[in-house]
């Protein structure tokens, strides 16, 4: 797997975000080794805080017939997941999310809510892997 080449399909989808006032975010799920949904950040166009580019990813991915189980993606995305879009992940049970950058106080792995990591709620099952620091520089400098 390329993690690069795919976290610069998420930069793309990023860069529309921000191009349309939005939160700099984009995220997708790959299963072997293609894309199956597609995750543009969009809190403030729809006016819903629940429009996060991994929920968004998780929403097309799951309207496909029978996919509920997520088990056998990757999700990308240019930034970790919040503890909202966390507890989607692990409910949905991606067993891989590759980032960009950490987001400190609101990250699922990094705050002091950390929903990626948690063994304590049994029917998640394990936490997902976490694969930190993909294209970090590009995803930071959506910012600017």
């Amino acid at each position: 797997m390329d993690n690069e080449y795919f976290m610069r399909e998420c930069l793309s989808l990023a860069q529309i975000a921000k191009q349309r006032g939005d939160s700099p975010v984009g995220s997708i799920l790959v299963r072997n080794g293609e894309i199956i949904a597609r995750g543009i950040e969009g809190g403030k166009t729809h006016k819903d805080i629940t429009y996060h580019a991994e929920i968004e990813a998780i929403r097309e991915a799951t309207a496909l017939p029978d996919t509920r189980d997520l088990s056998d993606c990757i999700m990308y995305t240019t930034h970790e997941p919040c503890i909202m879009c966390a507890y989607v992940i692990r409910h949905t049970r991606i067993p891989t999310i590759v980032i960009g950058l950490t987001t400190g106080d609101i990250g699922g792995a990094s705050s002091a809510y950390p929903l990626l990591k948690d063994t304590g709620i049994k029917k998640w099952g394990n936490p997902p892997q976490l694969i930190i620091g993909v294209l970090e520089e590009a995803c930071r400098a959506l910012h600017y």
